[in-house]
């Protein structure tokens, strides 16, 4: 006589609850696999959209001229001069797509204030730097025209910087020395994390005119040599005109015919690429989760078959009072994806929260959505009966008269 699956279900959760202790204990490997892999999707989708929205406050229309050509960055080779300040101005004054060109030179200085000091970055840069980088000055001010015409040895702080340098006073108004040079402070800047070169908050501005006279010279074969340029096309839409405008602009000041001794980079390209990587991350930190699941499965493999041999009398009685081979093998299905099932929905939770946890104590934004959640729990329960094929056919097919025995 067929069994109906009411009666089925009501059978296979009273053989869990007669071993609950061991049921739970079956679950744990899924349990952990489940919440892993919630947990490591969750940061990586993380630092994907951390990285997204980096990249997207510096403006959907900026690009970023650097010097040097890919080959050259690749092998590590130090930054060749191929970029100088009449490049910036050739951008700024024959690209029609451009709106504000920045030029920027940057390198590493011992700074002092009232006995602190510290080893961090220095940007030569001009008041488009502002801008075109979508900085917000805290207090006081940045950069001026009048400061460039002028080389004037100010400077604007980062605000990183200020907390290591000058944590309890003002520091607006004091000196800071840069190498052996003694500059006025000027300005805070906001905070802002940069994914491109020095941070912002732990770098120091200063007028580009006078990081050339007093900081880092000028060279006698190229003369000014930049470290980038950043620039800011009109809008969105004029991005790519304007890269293709100054790749020929450039090519024609560098007389240039074959490989270019420098590289434009849009906000697309630098999105592609963070996406390319954290992409890849989140697909192999949930492989290493996907493991964790697989194990689990082999648990409750292992422990389905250790079921099946000590209820092999029972078996063998259901089947001598007419239960068919595809119930038997029916009830253990349902006994392997109720426990995978249930460490799927208490690993879901376990993972939910250690995302919270993260999301609420570190920088990473870790979320993860209801429809990861969801596939989770099916995933595990689609394991718990694939793994659990083999013991129910092996309890099906025992024979009834052999099973007896046991009795």
């Amino acid at each position: 006589m067929a069994l109906s699956w009411r009666e089925t279900w009501s059978m296979a959760w009273s053989a869990l609850q007669a071993n609950r202790l061991r049921s739970l204990l079956t679950t744990l490997g899924i349990v952990i696999g489940n919440a892993s892999v919630i947990t490591l999707v969750g940061v990586g989708q993380g630092a994907q959209k951390l990285a997204s929205d980096q990249l997207g406050s510096l403006g959907s229309n900026v690009l970023f001229v650097v010097p040097g050509d890919n080959s050259t960055r690749q092998l590590g080779i130090s930054t060749p001069k191929t970029l100088v300040l009449e490049d910036a101005e050739a951008m700024a004054s024959q690209v029609p797509t451009i709106k504000r060109v920045a030029p920027q030179i940057s390198s590493r200085q011992i700074l002092q204030v009232n006995g602190r000091s510290i080893n961090a970055s220095v940007l030569g840069v001009t008041p488009e730097y502002l801008p075109v980088r979508q900085l917000d000055v805290q207090r006081g001010r940045f950069i001026t025209q009048t400061d460039l015409d002028g080389s004037r040895s100010v400077a604007a702080l980062g605000s990183a910087l200020v907390a290591k340098l000058s944590p309890n006073a003002d520091p607006i108004g004091q000196r800071i020395r840069i190498g052996n040079q003694s500059f006025a402070i000027i300005g805070v800047m906001e905070e802002k994390t940069s994914f491109f070169g020095d941070d912002e908050n732990e770098a120091v501005f200063v007028p580009l005119t006078t990081m050339v006279n007093r900081i880092t010279g000028r060279d006698s074969t190229y003369g000014i040599s930049l470290s980038i340029i950043s620039a800011e096309a009109i809008d969105a839409d004029s991005v790519d005109a304007a890269s293709f405008q100054i790749t020929n602009l450039l090519r024609q000041r560098h007389n240039i015919l074959q490989e270019d001794d420098f590289s434009v980079r849009t906000q697309k390209d630098a999105l592609d690429i963070v996406g390319t990587i954290t992409g890849g991350l989140t697909i192999f930190l949930g492989f290493i989760g996907g493991i964790s699941l697989l194990v689990g499965g082999v648990g409750i493999m292992n422990i389905m078959l250790v079921a099946v041999s000590e209820r092999t009398a029972e078996v063998g009685l259901r089947k001598a009072l007419g239960a068919r081979r595809q119930d038997v093998l029916l009830q253990f299905l349902i006994e392997a994806a109720v426990l995978a099932s249930l460490g799927g929905v208490i690993g879901s939770g376990f993972g939910f929260g250690a995302v919270v946890l993260v999301a609420s104590t570190t920088i990473l934004p870790a979320f993860v959505g209801p429809g990861m959640v969801l596939f989770t729990v099916t995933l595990s329960g689609g394991i718990g009966i694939f793994f659990g094929v083999a013991p129910a056919r092996r309890a099906a097919r025992l024979d009834p008269i052999v099973a007896l025995r046991r009795l």
